[in-house]
């Protein structure tokens, strides 16, 4: 099971979603019992099964075959789901964050739809995106948007499996003055990401796991 990490405590990450938000909901699906998850989260999960998964016999980027395959952009470019990601996130997202944002393409539309959602809440969150090379022109280097030096940054994604486009990012938000603080995405596929986190020094708050899903992490 993936982990939430801080420097003080590590919990699973069902027992932090469940003490931080109260009802849990369990399901039963086509992919067997479900592990329990509060309302929000819930929500989520049915979004990303009918619209992020999809069956069938799939080679990843690693080169791994996989019988299962997770376009997490399915939700997160949907307008109902990225109210569904916002909504999960922002309970996570610490109060004193200024900024959200990684490594482009798959933190983008997680980055600059929860910072939208969030304005009209109250919060005020400016989203930037990491290129993944930097420009042969101009001062920004990779970093392209409203991050500033000191900001209290969320890195985020749409996915994960191994984990380092998310440290990636968390190295170079270092190295421009910010600082990373949290870890969250919408699926931790491979279950590796909680322990690098841990190593970086960063809180690690994924909103879905692959287990959550009904799939083993690594499959």
């Amino acid at each position: 099971m993936a982990v939430i990490w801080t420097s003080d405590v590590v919990l699973s990450a069902a027992e932090s979603r469940a003490t931080a938000r109260g009802t849990t909901v369990g399901v039963v699906s086509e992919h067997g019992e479900l592990p329990e998850l509060t309302p929000p989260l819930d929500a989520l999960r049915a979004h990303v099964l009918e619209h992020s998964v999809k069956r069938g016999e799939f080679t990843l980027k690693s080169g791994a075959t996989s019988t299962w395959f997770l376009d997490t952009k399915q939700t997160a470019c949907r307008p109902d789901g990225i109210i569904l990601v916002a909504d999960a996130m922002l309970e996570v997202i610490p109060e004193d964050a200024t900024a959200i944002g990684g490594l482009t393409m798959g933190a983008d539309p997680v980055a600059f739809g929860v910072a939208a959602i969030a304005a009209t809440r109250g919060r005020q969150l400016r989203s930037f995106s990491v290129r993944k090379e930097a420009k042969g022109h101009g001062v920004t280097g990779r970093l392209a948007g409203a991050l500033e030096p000191g900001d209290r940054v969320v890195i985020t994604e749409d996915t994960t499996t191994r984990g380092t486009s998310l440290m990636e990012a968390v190295d170079i938000v270092r190295e421009f003055g910010a600082e990373p603080v949290l870890v969250s995405l919408i699926v931790d596929r491979g279950g590796t990401c909680a322990a690098m986190c841990e190593a970086a020094g960063v809180a690690y708050a994924p909103l879905l796991t692959a287990p959550d899903l009904g799939f083993g992490f690594g499959t």
